[in-house]
């Protein structure tokens, strides 16, 4: 979790470097809105003939009805199923016969579709997505193997994996109320029951043009691509979306232990997380501090945790902390744990404890600040040959709410972070604090 975050701050950074005042702008995305309500973002890199094409609706697993749970990540399996006109499989056929790659991805907050393709090939991939925006077809000879699949995916990816069944055990106890603390792919028990008339409603409800953006990245202009998306996607009809709940997650009062033992453990694992503001969510002026606040207990094999526990102590063989705020609901600040073999995973979480508590009392130092602005800053440079990158990263702010002006921003927001702003942050998060508490043990075979 904590490299994903950091990945997708470097990928930020990158997006963001236009802003900085005396440098050349990076992305330069271009946008304009369909009149069906579609947002359409072009960036364009003529380094090589190819293109990235990705289709973000801004729904996700928190959108689903009570009792439902899965159904996005369910759905998101089907839209590569027939349409009116294309047959099941044929949609990957079509992207596969032309020498491009797909994927598509279900989170709390958005689901996303993207192929990668030969710049020629980009109008046929605009054809056929925006063909299953509308006319996907789903019959119960479809829709039962496919749950199936769903359903062994589950059990592959969590049931059997006991670092995957802790961190949605833990989820649980993290959130009270909101939704993030449903697992994506959803409880088994669940996708056993979503009707065909469930993932029908949920198409109609969400996958329209006016909850989706476009955004195509590479050897594109937006004069070659604002024709192609009138033609394909500005055709379709806006419209009405349901209304959103507005969900507030309300204070842990109590701390919370999950402990999770099982005889495929090798390695033991101690982690704590605290609900924290996020970049929409809560007391949103602390992101950047909590990011810059990442960055010096995490960043690398300088940064405090490390170089404390792992290198002057010994007391683990690695631990580091992560901070995830671009959702549309709360953030997370999180530390992690572990021992060497012969190691006390008591006395490593102890030490954990012992640097949270110096963090409330003492704060982090201007040193610690400026240079883990600088890192981040710096690290821009080595995406600069991605042209998936742009894509991923402004349809994922896009989709949660937030604007272009607010990614190509990040840099400058980033150098005005101060010591006394992250020490404010750090107060806000820790002090005085609930959290949750897991362990992952090994447990003896017999």
């Amino acid at each position: 979790m904590a490299r994903l975050a950091t990945l997708f701050v470097l990928s930020i950074i990158f997006a963001a470097t236009a802003a900085l005042p005396g440098r050349a702008a990076v992305f330069k995305p271009e946008t304009f809105t369909l009149s069906n309500g579609m947002q359409v973002v072009v960036v364009s890199n003529h380094r090589v003939p190819v293109v990235t094409h990705m289709i973000w609706y801004k729904t996700g697993a928190m959108d689903e009805p009570p009792g439902k749970s899965g159904l996005a990540h369910y759905f998101e399996h089907l839209m590569f199923k027939g349409t009116k006109t294309l047959k099941p499989g044929e949609f990957s056929a079509i992207v596969a016969r032309n020498g491009g790659r797909e994927n598509a991805f279900t989170s709390q907050d958005y689901t996303g579709y993207y192929q990668s393709v030969a710049v020629d090939r980009l109008e046929l991939m605009m054809k056929i997505e925006a063909d299953r925006m509308t006319n996907l077809v789903l019959t119960d000879e479809i829709i039962e193997p496919e749950r199936q699949v769903v359903i062994e995916e589950r059990r592959s990816r969590t049931d059997n994996n006991p670092s995957a069944m802790l961190r949605e055990q833990v989820s649980t106890a993290l959130f009270q109320n909101h939704p993030y603390r449903i697992p994506i792919i959803g409880w088994q028990h669940e996708i056993e029951g979503l009707t065909r008339d469930d993932l029908i409603a949920f198409y109609r409800a969400w996958y329209a043009p006016n909850n989706a953006i476009l955004v195509i990245s590479g050897d594109v202009t937006m004069e070659t691509v604002r024709p192609l998306a009138e033609k394909y996607y500005g055709v379709i009809p806006a419209r009405t979306l349901p209304d959103r709940v507005d969900w507030i997650e309300p204070p842990l009062k109590a701390d919370r232990h999950v402990e999770l033992k099982h005889p495929r453990v090798r390695q033991p694992n101690w982690s704590r997380r605290f609900i924290a503001p996020g970049n929409l969510y809560g007391a949103t002026e602390h992101a950047e501090s909590l990011q810059v606040l990442s960055e010096i207990l995490s960043g690398g094999a300088t940064s405090r945790l490390y170089r404390t526990l792992v290198v002057e102590n010994k007391t683990a063989i690695e631990t580091g902390a992560w901070y995830s705020g671009d959702g549309r609901g709360p953030g997370t600040f999180g530390f992690y744990v572990s021992p060497p073999a012969e190691g006390d995973i008591q006395a490593a979480a102890a030490a954990v404890d012992a640097e949270i508590a110096k963090l409330v009392e003492n704060g982090v130092t201007a040193e610690e600040v400026s240079r883990a602005v600088s890192q981040l800053q710096a690290s821009a440079i080595y995406a600069l040959d991605s042209y998936r990158t742009p894509a991923r990263v402004l349809g994922g702010a896009l989709a949660i709410g937030r604007t272009i002006e607010d990614v190509e921003s990040w840099p400058e927001r980033i150098g005005a972070v101060t010591v006394d702003s992250v020490n404010r942050a750090i107060a806000t998060v820790f002090k005085d604090k609930r959290s949750v508490t897991a362990l992952l043990l090994p447990e003896p075979t017999s």
